[in-house]
């Protein structure tokens, strides 16, 4: 039986639950667990195998909150993800992968034309940006992002990534779970399934966005994991608007949880003859959670609570607030924040790239670099991993004549902190930006590392469901170790 298997959360087999709590197993398990933790006493594993042991012992047990912090299975680089998701498909060429032979060869046909997009485009376009170098590592960075320029001591730049289809539907998915259909756990829920959270008050995968992307909720879904795990969606910032009805002003917290209790019982009865009904399970969990987060939630984003120099460092608008937010939910122990930059698909600019992408680089710009400066400054960045990027890039050849087609031949994205070396730019697009090909990073791949900063083994962090072990990666992943610091 695996780690993954013994800290938790059980198939959907009910028949084998069902026999193993018959023959005592969940006293097996509780026993093996000290054989673990006294084989393993020397050793760099030996306080991994006490806190395992330590995990097994208090689920078998009852104990354990499915949301508790779990050991990694090996020294984590970082314990927090803040995802700053740029929906739509920012282009690369005009962030942060510059092409000096677009201009020259502006107007003319790409030798890449025969790579497929979703739609027909036409000839070269030069970015109608400039790029400036930032940080004492000289990279290049267009003039859209003068504030994140100079902290790219502190960013890796993966200029080589590359994905399946030029779709958003496929692609978000991807990007999400791994898979170019709705049929997975998200990135999120597996972190919280193989890690837990620090702060059992608070959901441990939080995602904020003001509406609905393309796909919606199956992009933070817990698909066939518990459903404890799903992403919790955030659309209103403002702390007693947060979730709504979650706070109870007819019954003090006294009663309430004596309320909760009488309902929990009653529950848990129910449950002896529902065993392995995860939404069952999900529905009691979240009673716990809602309670507890009537008091922590509200001060979490109350950002009113900051200093006003604080709150102007970030700018206004929802983005921004976002980004205040997530600093202050990872700092209270939250494992997982994505921020989504809007509704729908706003970096979807297949017209007028010049002022889409200024508008929408200088609005993320300030609140972009507040972040990195903020949790830099708080001692929070060496262990909080922050990923900029969208689903693919766009087509350095012009759609129409002023925007760009969607391309998922080769785009960027950049992480910063969490155990990541800062100052360099990895892989490489065409001359003209049209497809990775050097250093070539896939979506697997990136995956794969974000995992294995976070302490997991991407190919150990497995969920059986339907009579197989299903895992973020799939039978793909390779880590880019030549990134990690």
């Amino acid at each position: 039986m695996s780690t993954n298997e013994q800290i938790g959360i059980q198939s959907n087999t009910v028949s084998r639950r069902s026999m193993l709590q018959q023959l005592g197993g969940g006293l097996g398990l509780v026993g093996l667990a000290g054989v673990l933790a006294n084989e393993m006493k020397q050793g760099s594993g030996a306080s991994y195998a006490a806190d395992l042991a330590s995990t097994i012992s208090r689920q078998r047990a009852g104990k354990l909150n499915p949301l508790a912090a779990k050991p990694p299975h090996f020294p984590a680089k970082a314990k927090h993800i803040i995802h700053l998701f740029m929906n739509g498909g920012p282009s690369q060429v005009d962030t942060f992968d510059p092409k000096p032979a677009l201009a020259k060869y502006h107007g003319k046909k790409p030798p890449s034309s025969d790579l497929k997009t979703e739609r027909q485009t036409g000839t070269l376009m030069q970015s109608p940006f400039k790029f400036h170098r930032g940080g004492k590592c000289g990279l290049e960075v267009s003039e859209n992002y003068p504030e994140v320029a100079k902290l790219m001591d502190d960013i890796c730049v993966i200029r080589s990534m590359h994905t399946n289809i030029p779709n958003h539907e496929p692609s978000l998915l991807m990007m999400n779970s791994g898979n170019i259909q709705p049929i997975r756990p998200s990135l999120g829920s597996w972190l919280g399934y193989g890690l837990g959270t620090e702060n059992e008050n608070l959901p441990g995968y939080v995602v904020l966005c003001p509406g609905k992307p393309v796909v919606g909720p199956q992009l933070w879904s817990n698909s066939f994991l518990p459903g404890v795990y799903q992403g919790c969606h955030i659309q209103n910032l403002r702390p007693k608007q947060v979730i709504e009805y979650l706070t109870n002003s007819y019954l003090q917290r006294k009663t309430q949880r004596e309320q909760l209790d009488l309902i929990q019982q009653l529950n848990k009865q129910h449950q002896q003859n529902h065993l392995g009904d995860d939404q069952l399970d999900a529905r009691i969990q979240s009673l716990e959670m809602a309670f507890r987060m009537q008091t922590e939630a509200q001060e979490a984003f109350d950002i009113q609570r900051e200093s006003v120099r604080v709150r102007e460092s970030y700018g206004k608008g929802y983005f921004s607030e976002a980004c205040l937010v997530a600093r202050r939910l990872v700092e209270r122990g939250v494992r997982t924040v994505q921020i989504y930059y809007g509704n729908g698909q706003p970096w979807d600019d297949h017209s007028n790239i010049a002022q889409g992408h200024r508008q929408k680089g200088l609005e993320s710009d300030v609140a972009i670099a507040a972040l990195l400066r903020d949790l830099k400054a708080r001692g929070l960045l060496q262990d909080t991993l922050v990923i900029w990027g969208g689903e693919f890039g766009r087509t350095p050849s012009s759609e129409g004549s002023t925007g760009r087609d969607h391309n998922n031949h080769g785009f960027t994205m950049w992480l910063s902190g969490g155990g990541v070396r800062g100052g360099m730019a990895y892989g490489a697009t065409d001359e003209f930006g049209f497809a990775a090909v050097d250093k070539k990073v896939h979506v697997h791949d990136l995956h794969a590392t974000i995992l294995h900063l976070m302490g997991l083994n991407h190919e150990k962090l497995t969920y059986r469901y339907s009579g197989r072990d299903f895992r973020l990666t799939d039978v793909f992943g390779t880590i880019v170790k030549d990134i990690i610091a």
